[in-house]
């Protein structure tokens, strides 16, 4: 019986060992196929997955897939595995949440469950550098997870200024290595 069972796992292992170098596939390229795929992002690079998960409305967000911005790559996971794509060489996704009396914090952007107060809103938002010019200066809308995010230069610090409604709100942002994706404190008085 112990012979049996010693035999059905070497031969287990043989075929598992054979199916996996007969494939002459990379097993990291077949999860990060097979996790895109999964949830209708195959063939789509980190900006493109970024502009779809975060502007995709709250009721419609899968709760499988968890994707997690970081300055130099986007991380993508579920019940089947994590995968990373790398973001663009010179710029990097800040997602941004104003707010008047709820926040919550917030490091790195989560696409699939970061929420702010204020969905679907109109504000005015300027990213300066620390010379104090203009890096972008856009009126927009919030997405309906109350966030909205914006494609800034790497290596760039300074402040964001939010106007909306007459109240107005500024805060501290760094794209370089150690700089958050996800700001939280822009607290609107």
């Amino acid at each position: 019986m112990k012979r049996a069972a010693i035999l059905v796992t070497a031969l287990a292992l043989t075929l598992t060992g054979c199916a996996a170098t007969d494939s002459g596939r990379d097993d990291a390229a077949i999860s990060q196929a097979d996790l895109l795929a999964a949830h209708g992002l195959e063939g789509k690079d980190a900006r493109e997955i970024i502009t779809e998960l975060d502007q995709t409305p709250r009721a419609e967000r899968s709760t499988e897939l968890m994707a997690s911005i970081r300055i130099d790559e986007l991380i993508l996971s579920d019940d089947t595995g994590e995968t990373s794509l790398p973001m663009p060489e010179d710029e990097t996704y800040m997602s941004i949440a104003p707010y008047v009396n709820q926040t919550h914090d917030c490091f790195y952007h989560s696409l699939t469950t970061c929420t702010g107060e204020l969905g679907n809103e109109p504000v005015h938002v300027t990213f300066r550098d620390d010379a104090g010019e203009a890096i972008l200066d856009e009126e927009v809308t919030t997405y309906d997870n109350g966030f909205v995010g914006f494609w800034v230069p790497k290596g760039a610090t300074g402040t964001i200024e939010v106007d909306h409604e007459g109240r107005t709100a500024t805060a501290d942002f760094s794209t370089e290595d150690d700089g958050a994706t996800c700001v939280t404190t822009l607290q609107l008085t």
